[in-house]
This record gives C-alpha cells, structure tokens and sequence, in this order.
C-alpha cells in the first residue's frame, strides 16, 4: 500500500487533518475517547454513530479505520 504523507492513504490522511483542525470535531473525537475509556477503536464506533457515510468537505469518507487512526496518540 503506498503512503501519503507518512499516514496509510489520502483518505486516512484527511480525515485526521479534519479532525484534529475543526474544533467541533476534535471535542466529539475526544469525547467518544473518554466514553471509551482511551481506546482507539471503541471510540471509533462511537464517532462512526454520528457520521457514518459523512466525508470530510474534501472527500474523504470518514471510516472506521481512518477515525481510528485519527483517534490514535502516537
């Protein structure tokens, strides 16, 4: 699989600059972290209740692995 700036894909890409730039999407994705006790794919299906079949206003689909990723302190 070919990377795109450091991150797994484009789309994983995008949608972890929307999340963490918009502030209203930042405050949901840590609050989903905290509802899930800080793990990263718990806390994805809880955001993925919200915006499932959601893109970013570029494109990107927000899926479970790219909320994930975004969700991830690394």
């Amino acid at each position: 699989m070919k990377e795109y700036n450091g991150h797994r894909s484009w789309n994983a890409w995008n949608v972890l600059l929307w999340i963490n730039n918009d502030e209203g999407l930042y405050r949901y994705g840590r609050d989903c972290l905290k509802r899930a006790n800080g793990k990263p794919g718990r806390a994805a299906q809880l955001f993925m209740r919200a915006f499932k079949g959601e893109k970013t206003p570029d494109g990107a689909v927000y899926n479970h692995l790219a909320v994930k990723l975004a969700l991830t302190d690394d």
